[in-house]
Formats: structure tokens, sequence, C-alpha cells
């Protein structure tokens, strides 16, 4: 019955968005698995898990661009009949997406000790985390070309491969995780090596089918100078933007960390979750991305207009569609999560407050990939500064001035600070100043 009432407008999206749901939520998939397996370790490893995962998350989330900038890139010049061309701009965004990974690997891992520090918590949650993140660096290098790679192939109008490939590692990194925390007694540590082999070995087939597709079609593999300080001038503006997103969040655990170490637990769990449902909202987004680029690359703008409606439909209507398995699902969060009381006791507060944001949430991620897809990056730049601001005089009035405590971390965050973005991209996407078409 809801195949018949599917426009071709509606199948083109769904046959990007569902497949690209799996691969989008691989790394939150990664966190929320390893949040489960650490949360029967007790708080200080939670709270610790909470804190290295929020540093990582932030690392590999500033360079999400590697696949956000290459789906636009890529599908314009596909829009545009230059397949050879489009491969070539994602080579040269896997050598970028390679390059940035050692360098933050070589730059990072010295730096564990003092990142960790600066959030100051208790001395048994600081050496979770350390456990945690001096093994996890060593796995960016392979998360960014997952990301990159991810990117080519979904400007190229394929998101099977990529859910296939996330299918895979989800399911090696359970089993690694459950042999190496609890089977070979590593705690902590295992949990980060177990995600550290499934992130290379997912790398190394998405890069091997991307290079083999270049082969083809007879597009350059060695790097290009001019290629990839494209890709990097592309992502400029983008990376502005993320750096916004990755600050609201960081404060957001920086606070949860003052309030105390269950509060902090908490919102693990929290940000684990949202980190899950939001990226999936975000598959819409993904699929958004490919779609825009490739019809503005084809210079068509009627169907980029009716790709933007409807994808606003699917995103409000996704986001409530969420609420109510959420709300229903808090008793089992609630005992699967954590063995720990007083986390428990704060769980119901964190699944409701994040449901209630959950519309709101699929309003702004849509609308976020339909301007990345027209390439509108200056605008999501200095928009992402002005919303970061906003919230951030939100929390100083709900936290310092109210003093609402975890209640008002968690609202401050999915109403205010949704509200702002939402209100600043939907002024955007109803002009036309963003509607540029052509390969550029």
């Amino acid at each position: 019955m809801l195949r018949r009432r599917l426009t071709p407008l509606d199948r083109d999206i769904l046959r990007l968005a569902v497949p690209s749901l799996g691969a989008l939520v691989a790394e939150p998939v990664f966190v929320l698995t390893d949040t489960a397996m650490v949360g029967h370790l007790g708080a200080p490893a939670l709270a610790g898990l909470g804190v290295a995962s929020t540093v990582l998350q932030t690392a590999v989330g500033l360079l999400i661009f590697l696949a956000y900038a290459t789906t636009p890139i890529v599908a314009r010049r596909l829009g545009a009949g230059d397949r050879p061309g489009a491969l070539a701009a994602g080579i040269d965004g896997l050598w970028l997406a390679l390059g940035l990974g050692v360098l933050l690997l070589a730059t990072l891992l010295p730096l564990s000790r003092l990142i960790v520090g600066a959030f100051g918590v208790e001395a048994s949650v600081e050496a979770a985390a350390l456990d945690y993140l001096t093994i996890a660096w060593w796995g960016i290098p392979g998360m960014l070309l997952v990301l990159a790679a991810t990117g080519v192939l979904r400007g190229l109008q394929d998101a099977r491969t990529p859910l296939r490939i996330a299918v895979a590692g989800f399911t090696a990194n359970i089993a690694l995780n459950a042999v190496l925390i609890y089977g070979l007694g590593l705690g902590v540590a295992g949990s980060a090596l177990g995600t550290v082999i499934a992130q290379w070995g997912m790398a190394a087939v998405l890069v091997t089918l991307v290079v083999r597709a270049a082969r083809r079609d007879g597009a350059a593999l060695r790097p290009s100078a001019l290629g990839i300080r494209a890709a990097g001038q592309a992502g400029s503006w983008l990376l502005v933007r993320t750096v916004s997103l990755r600050i609201a969040l960081v404060v957001t655990v920086v606070v949860a960390a003052d309030l105390g170490t269950d509060e902090l637990a908490a919102t693990q769990i929290w940000f684990a979750l949202y980190s899950l449902l939001a990226l999936a909202l975000d598959a819409l987004a993904i699929a958004g991305q490919a779609l825009i680029g490739h019809g503005l690359g084809a210079s068509d703008v009627p169907r980029v207009h009716a790709i933007t409606r409807r994808l606003v439909g699917w995103g409000v209507g996704v986001g409530a569609a969420l609420m109510v398995p959420l709300l229903a699902a808090t008793p089992l969060l609630t005992i699967a999560m954590t063995s720990d009381e007083g986390v428990r006791s704060l769980i119901p507060l964190a699944v409701v407050t994040l449901a209630v944001g959950l519309p709101l949430a699929g309003l702004v991620f849509v609308l976020d990939g339909v301007l990345i897809g027209a390439g509108d990056g200056r605008y999501l730049a200095v928009t992402g500064i002005l919303n970061l601001l906003a919230y951030l005089a939100i929390l100083a009035v709900a936290i310092g001035m109210l003093g609402a405590g975890l209640a008002g971390l968690f609202v401050s965050f999915m109403v205010g600070y949704l509200a702002a973005r939402a209100a600043t991209l939907g002024w955007r996407a109803r002009g036309t100043r963003w509607i540029v078409t052509g390969t550029a």
C-alpha cells in the first residue's frame, strides 16, 4: 500500500536514504555498542568512555566534510555526464583523507593526557579515558578513509555498497568487543582495540572498491595537487560549520562533567542515543546531498525545489515517528546500558528530552543536507557560529542562573539549540541564492 502512495521522487529519496542509514550510523553504533558493554564495568569506566568518545567524535566530526563535501562534488560531475571526472575527484578525496588521518594521529596521540585532563574528571575516570583514547587514535586514519570513500560512492548514487560494508563492520565490532572486553579481560582497552580493527577493515574494502571503479573508467589514481587543494577548499567552510557543532557537543559534556560522575555517565548514554538517532535522520539529508548535487549539475532547478520540499516532509515525519519506539524502549535502555543505580535513575530524563526534540532535529538535518548538497558552505559556517553563541547564552541562563541541572542541559540542547538552527536554515532554504547550477 505504501509503495503505491510513493511518488517517483519519494522512491529516489528512499533509494539513497534507506541504505545510507546503515553506513551513516556505523560510528555511533560503534559508540553505542561500546557504551553498553563498558557500562557493566562500572560508572568510572562508562564516564571515562564518555570523555574519550567525545574527544574522538570531535576529531572525526571536524573532518566529516571528507564525506559531505565529496558527495555533492562527485554528484555534480556525474549529473553533468563526466563520470571519469567524478571518480578523479573522489580519488583526490581519499588521498586528502589519508593525509589528514596520519597528521591527526601523529599530533593528538602524544596530547592524550593533556586533552583528557582538560575535562577535570576524577582520577578513576581519567585513567579509563586514557586507556581507551591511546588505543582508539590508531583507528582515525581508517575512519577518515571510510568517510571519504563513502562520500564518493554516495555521489555516484550508490548507497547500497556502503550499507553492506557498514553491516559487516558493525557485526565484527560486536564480536571483537565481546572477546576482547570479557573473554580476554582487557576492559576499556579491549573496547577500543575492537573498534580500531573494525574501522580499518571497513576502510580497506571501501578504498579497494573506489580504486577499481576509477581504473575501469580511466581516472587517475595518483594524487593531484590541484584536486586535493580543490577538495580542501570545498570543505573549508564545512569545517567551520562542523567546528561550531562539535563545540556545542563538547560544551554539553563539559557541563555534565561539572554536574557529577553519574550525570556525566548519563550524558554519555544520551550522547550515544542522540548520535544514533540524529544521524539516522541525516540519512535523508545524505540522499538530499546526492540528489541536490546531481540536479544542480544537470541544471534541473525545478527538480531541486521538489527534492527540498519532499525532504522537509520526510524529515519531520520520520523524527515524529521515532519518538514512540524511543519512549517505549526506556525500561530496556535503563537495564541494558548500565548496572549502576545512580546512572539508571537519570536515563528516563535523558530519553524523554531526546524524544521531544526529534521532529525538530529531523527538520534541521534535512535542511542542512540540502544546503550542503548545493555547496552553500559559507552560509552554513557563518550561521553555525551564530547558533553556537545562542546556545551558550541559553546554557548560561538554564544552568548558571536557574540551576536547572541535567534537565536544563538536555532541554537547552534539544529545544533551544535546534530551534536556532532550524530558524537560520529555514530562512535560507526559502530563498534562491543557494541555487547555483553547473559542475563548479
